[in-house]
């Protein structure tokens, strides 16, 4: 692996990628620290020193690298922008004209690219103006004695949207550099960069902790066991067999060649636990909004559906991740164009029909492969969570399920990338 990242930084034109991408990343980092105009960081770093912070925020603080709830100019992050992608991916089924333009090629696409892009600006200015009331109402930090918004006055509350707003375009600007001119997807990198950032404070919490070395070495021993597993099942797949039959175009023999259909395991990636975290955070925010005198049905949704160690709460998100794994995979494969562009082309699956039974087979296939993705997805999502409500620690540090699917996927997809660059070069790379 050193061998590795020696042949990457010897060659010209990889090494300026490399360097492009860790320096906008710095940058992005750099963002992070800086405060919004109109927050009090003081007020702030002493909130979040004496006060225990509303559980419901902390998976977005975590996605923001921290930036969350000390309202900087990058509080926002990126997810803005991988909200309103997977929006207009799913707008794809249900409005013809998406998938027309999805269809046309990169003329077509980049139109979506640039609706997405509007979208990520509505949505960053609906979520920064909520953020904002939500932090001058002590949401974020509930009972904390100082206010981290000293001066509500409209001046002030429109330029802290209109801030965040602008952090967000800008976030979302270093990410399309980095595809552009870095190495990697700059959006994952950009969520990869904000989870990193939160381990050395989580291990610094664990090692504080009661028993401090012992749960350190077993989070640790832990953690090897999930990243090994999901480095196996993310590089697993299935593997269908395609023969395409041999046609003369003139006086040439084209055709005769083999190839298969890799699907894998867990096609739909992280998502189905991003959107599953999601929506078990709004019983949280309902309780929190309830007041001091609640009424009966919020007392049984606090206990029942909001605490992340009641049963009902973990069957609730094995069932929400299990349904979004095959929504999102649905979307994203689709069997019947499949089979027409087999067809098209003279490919056949070995003892299938082409046309209708290859669609129907390939629907069979990707079910069952999807079952077994969905509860893959779902034990690696509650595992952590598990063991670290048994060890008495905090169940939202960085080290659950779904930062490590994060962590490990966009670390392997950003090592591939540079595998493939170095063996053009005919170097031998990191993997052998």
């Amino acid at each position: 692996m050193l061998n590795g990242f020696l042949s990457a930084f010897r060659t010209p034109d990889l090494r300026k990628k490399l360097l492009l991408t860790l320096g906008i990343l710095a940058i992005y980092r750099l963002g992070v620290a800086i405060p919004t105009p109109g927050v009090d960081y003081g007020n702030v770093r002493q909130c979040i020193d004496t006060t225990t912070t509303n559980s419901a925020f902390q998976l977005l603080n975590l996605f923001s690298g921290g930036a969350l709830l000390q309202l900087s100019i990058f509080a926002l992050g990126i997810m803005p922008y991988i909200t309103a992608s997977i929006i207009v991916q799913l707008l794809r089924v249900l409005i013809p004209r998406f998938e027309t333009l999805y269809r046309e090629g990169p003329d077509g696409q980049a139109k979506l690219t640039q609706y997405t892009r509007y979208i990520t600006v509505g949505f960053a200015a609906l979520q920064s103006a909520s953020y904002v009331t939500l932090a001058r109402n002590d949401v974020f930090f509930p009972g904390c004695a100082v206010p981290v918004v000293p001066n509500d006055s409209w001046y002030i509350i429109s330029l802290m949207v209109l801030t965040m707003t602008a952090g967000t375009v800008f976030v979302m600007w270093l990410g399309e550099r980095i595809t552009e001119r870095g190495v990697g997807n700059g959006m994952s990198l950009l969520v990869f960069t904000s989870i990193a950032a939160s381990f050395p404070a989580a291990v610094s919490t664990i090692w504080n902790s009661s028993n401090g070395p012992t749960n350190t070495l077993l989070v640790g021993l832990l953690l090897l066991a999930v990243v090994a597993a999901v480095v196996f099942v993310e590089q697993s797949q299935r593997r269908i067999p395609v023969q395409y039959a041999k046609r003369m175009v003139g006086r040439k023999m084209l055709g005769g060649s083999s190839t298969y259909i890799p699907i894998k395991i867990n096609m739909a990636g992280v998502i189905p636990v991003i959107f599953a975290s999601s929506l078990l955070t709004l019983p949280t925010v309902i309780v929190q909004f309830a007041g001091s005198d609640p009424a009966d049905w919020v007392l049984w949704l606090r206990d029942n559906v909001a605490s992340p160690s009641a049963p009902l709460h973990i069957t609730l998100y094995i069932l929400m991740i299990v349904f979004f794994a095959y929504f999102y995979t649905a979307i994203t494969f689709n069997p019947e164009e499949v089979a027409d562009n087999m067809k098209k082309y003279g490919g056949f699956i070995p003892g299938i029909r082409p046309g209708q039974p290859t669609a129907d087979f390939l629907d069979y296939v990707l079910s069952r492969i999807t079952a077994a993705g969905s509860i893959y997805l779902a034990i690696v999502a509650l595992l952590p969570t598990i063991v670290f409500v048994a060890l008495g620690l905090n169940s939202n540090i960085p080290f659950g399920g779904a930062s490590v699917l994060i962590l490990v996927g966009v670390g392997l997809d950003t090592v591939k990338r540079i595998q493939s660059q170095l063996e053009q070069r005919h170097y031998e790379g990191f993997l052998k």
